[in-house]
Formats: structure tokens, sequence, C-alpha cells
């Protein structure tokens, strides 16, 4: 066991450790401005209805899906880091490509095609390569030291994003101040090609012995998955978790923008405000996980992300300000939610599986919070032609929203509570 921790000391580890740290950095980046306020102001340009807007920004969700292919790659004596390297640069390449849709010659429903078919593929090549990714980089760091290691790989990736965001939020608006918002978005084209070029080399960076990987049998893959019930009770906590979070978390940068009339760069200042306030838990977050487990850990970000959604219930444009409240409570819930999800897999399942077990539970995950989308964005069109009215009151759809989302956050807890604790966490 000595000899074991010894050798997450050695240079070729810490270089490993870094890049990979450098690596979800540039990835942050490209997915900020595929995101929120940035992904809302494209469509919304293109003349995507509201409720439509908030299904595509779920679409994330949908994604997931295509990690099962994952589960066919990692059955093949394939090169991990080759494999991760090339999906990952179509998929940045897709992303890229996003904001090049309007200069297209087409109409809407063309340009509306091609924007859902760019988001998914380029989702889809991520997703798949992400599990693999994640096993393979992750195999560089002491195990008796994931949450916090992943704490400060997220207070990395935050410190960029918020000069980042900020910067190009501002050069937004200047752009779209000079009626000239085809030129914003030929901007933030050329960033998101930057970013995905340091993305890549990042992770050419990370170690990589050359070996092929030994193919998992399928046999093994299911017993230690659905057969495992620990692992089941995971995907339950995954599926209530998400389905919160897509209930409504799309829609909120429309929401901002729209219905706060707040320009990009205001709201950039605000998920600024909240990267720094989830930049200052990460560490603490990640030592209590470390300490008291990472269900633990999960839970109590869950609380303070019910605590957001029930902010967001009383969001007016005469009380827009309590937004920077709702938006500290997410952020601040995400530095618990992220890594812990990750991290509580390898106390579920045999660490030979790690990938396959992501595949899975993200993509049953996925495609249930994409169906809390649909619902909602039902939910979004019938207030929205009622004239913003529910029951002949004045209402906002996003506060509608959040109160289903405080609802299924509280079963979150309540589950993790009854099921996910009792099933004690083994050391290593």
């Amino acid at each position: 066991m000595e000899q074991d921790a010894r050798i997450f000391q050695t240079p070729s580890y810490k270089s490993a450790r870094k890049a990979y740290i450098a690596q979800c950095t540039f990835e942050y980046l490209s997915a900020l401005l595929v995101s929120d306020a940035f992904l809302a102001k494209l469509l919304a340009s293109i003349g995507i209805r509201d409720s439509l807007i908030g299904i595509i920004s779920s679409f994330i969700s949908l994604a997931f899906v295509v990690q099962l292919l994952s589960l066919m790659v990692s059955a093949l004596p394939i090169d991990r880091k080759k494999t991760v390297v090339a999906f990952n640069v179509v998929s940045q390449l897709l992303f890229c490509s996003l904001y090049l849709i309007p200069f297209l010659p087409v109409g809407t429903g063309a340009k509306t095609v091609l924007v859902i078919v760019g988001v998914l593929l380029a989702y889809a090549g991520q997703y798949i390569a992400s599990p693999i990714c994640y096993q393979w980089a992750n195999s560089y760091v002491d195990p008796d030291h994931r949450a916090e290691y992943s704490a400060v790989k997220e207070i990395v990736s935050l410190l960029s994003g918020m000069v980042f965001s900020a910067v190009v939020g501002y050069i937004i608006d200047r752009f779209e101040g000079l009626g000239n918002l085809n030129g914003a978005f030929l901007f933030i084209a050329c960033c998101m090609l930057i970013t995905a070029l340091l993305n890549i080399v990042s992770l050419l960076l990370i170690k990589g012995d050359g070996k092929k990987q030994t193919a998992v049998p399928l046999g093994g893959m299911g017993k230690e998955t659905f057969g495992n019930q620990k692992f089941r009770r995971l995907v339950v906590m995954t599926i209530l978790w998400n389905c919160a979070q897509y209930f409504s978390v799309g829609f909120l940068g429309v929401f901002k923008t729209k219905d706060l009339l707040l320009s990009l760069f205001a709201v950039q200042i605000i998920n600024t405000a909240g990267q720094l306030a989830r930049m200052l838990v990460s560490v603490p977050f990640g030592r209590y996980s470390d300490r008291k487990g990472f269900a633990k850990g999960f839970e109590l970000a869950a609380v303070i992300a019910g605590a957001g959604f029930l902010i967001n219930i009383f969001i007016t444009r005469d009380l827009w300000f309590l937004i920077i409240l709702q938006t500290l409570c997410y952020n601040i819930a995400m530095a618990g939610t992220n890594a812990n999800a990750f991290n509580i897999t390898y106390r579920c399942v045999d660490s030979r599986y790690i990938a396959q077990a992501i595949a899975i539970k993200n993509s049953i995950g996925g495609i249930c919070g994409f169906l809390a989308a649909l619902l909602a964005g039902k939910v979004v069109s019938h207030i929205r032609d009622a004239g913003d009215t529910l029951f002949g009151l004045p209402v906002f759809p996003q506060q509608v929203l959040s109160v289903i989302s405080l609802l299924l956050t509280a079963a979150t807890i309540l589950y993790i509570k009854l099921a996910i604790e009792k099933t004690p966490e083994p050391s290593g």
C-alpha cells in the first residue's frame, strides 16, 4: 500500500493531474458559451419560442443517453487516450459551429433543426468519451483525496470562467448595442475555437501508456451495475435530482434576459458572483465529503439547491435582485453535487466498471431529466399562451417550474436519507 501511495507523487502522475485540471477548465469555458443566457441569446435570435429554448437548453440531459455507446467502446481493446482525444476534437468543433448557424441563408425551421442536431451531436461526442476520460485521467489521482482534488480542479475552472464569461458577456453587449448581433456570434465562435484547441492540447499532455485497455466482460458489468443494490439506489437518486434540475434550470436563461430585462453583461456578473461563491466552498465541500461521506456531501448540496428553488418562486421584475440569491444558492450547491455524483459511484461498484456504471447512471438520469424538461416546456407554453397567468393569477412560468423543482429536490433529500445513507460507504 505504501508503494502504491508513493506512485501518486511521481513527476509523471503530477503532470497528468495538472493537465487534467487544464483540460477540464477549457472544456468548462466552452460549456459556458453554449449554456444559460449565451445559448438563449442565440436561440432567440433565430426566432425559437421560449418553451423550445428551455427544452433545447436541456438537451444536455438527453445527450447523456449516448454514453450507453461507451459500454460497447469499453468492451473493445482500445487506446483510451486516443479514443478520448478523437471524440473530443469532433465535439468541440461542433460546438464552435453552433454560432455560425445564424449566418446560413436558410429559414428559421432549418436553423432550428441544425441547432438541435448540432447540440445533440456535440454532446454525444463529449459524453461517449466522458466516462472513459474520467476513468483514465482519475487513475492518476490518489483515491484518498479524490474529493479534494475535484474541488481544486473546480476552483481553477470557476476562476477562469468568472473572468472569461464576464469579458465575453460585456463584448457581446457592445456588439448588440451597435446592432451587430451576428458580429457577436462570430466573436463567440472564435473564442470557442481557441478553447477547443487548448482543450485538445491539454488532453494530449495527460500521461498515456500506449497500451490497449483490457476489454470488460458485459456479463460482469451487468452484475456490478443492475445486479448491485447500491448502484440501483444511486440511479434512483440521480433520476430524482436530474428531474429537479431540468424542470426549471434550462428555462432560467430566457427568464433573466426576457422577463427580468437583464443585459447579458449583468447576467454574467451575477453568474460570476455565483461562481465565486462556488469556488470558495469547493474545498470545504470536498473535505466535508471526504470526511462524512459523498452521500452526506450530496445531501447538504441538495438542501442548498432547494433554498435556491424556493427563492426563485418569489422573483418578479420588481424583485429581480432575488435572482442573485438564487444564483448563489444554485452555484454553491453545484460545488457539492457534481463531484459527489461521480465520486459516490466509486463507493457503489468495482473500480473496473466505473466507466460503465457512470455511463448507465448518466444515461438513465439524462432520459428522465429530458422528459422533465419536455413536461416543463408544456407548462411554459400554457402559461405564455394565457398571457403569463395561471388560474387567473399573474405569474412567470419559471416561478411555477421552481415549485416543482423544489418538491423534487425535497424528494431527493428524503431518498438519500432513507436509502443511500443507510448503506455504509467502504473506505478507500
